[in-house]
């Protein structure tokens, strides 16, 4: 089986609370995760201002997540993307080899970056 590297982008509405916000992201890596899917990375970004306004909103919740799987499973986390109304947007991109090194070296930037505010 071929697994390929994936990086999915999505922008919850706004007017979800804390709570719900993580239990939102928490089913997308389910789902991610019971297709068979490695999940490498995972980033919440927080409370974002849009570039410009979707459903009336000016600001969402962004998350990303990479993650090693077959292709198979794309269909199925898009799917699940377009039924949840609290997903404003979504992308999922297939990562090259120059981009899976280049998200390596921004992880390991972001990574030696708080080390060193740690000391």
């Amino acid at each position: 089986m071929v697994l390929n590297q994936y990086e999915t982008v999505f922008i919850l509405t706004p007017v979800l609370s804390d709570e719900q916000m993580k239990d939102t992201v928490q089913k997308f890596k389910q789902i991610i995760l019971d297709g068979g899917a490695e999940i490498v990375h995972q980033e919440d970004w927080g409370l974002k201002k849009l570039a410009y306004p979707i459903r009336k909103k000016n600001t969402g919740f962004y998350t990303i997540i990479e993650f090693k799987s077959a292709p198979e499973l794309i269909k199925t986390l898009e799917t699940e993307y377009r039924r949840d109304e609290k997903v404003m947007r979504h992308l999922v991109v297939s990562l090259d080899k120059f981009a899976v090194a280049y998200s390596e070296k921004r992880r390991q930037k972001k990574l030696n970056e708080s080390q060193i505010e740690k000391e």
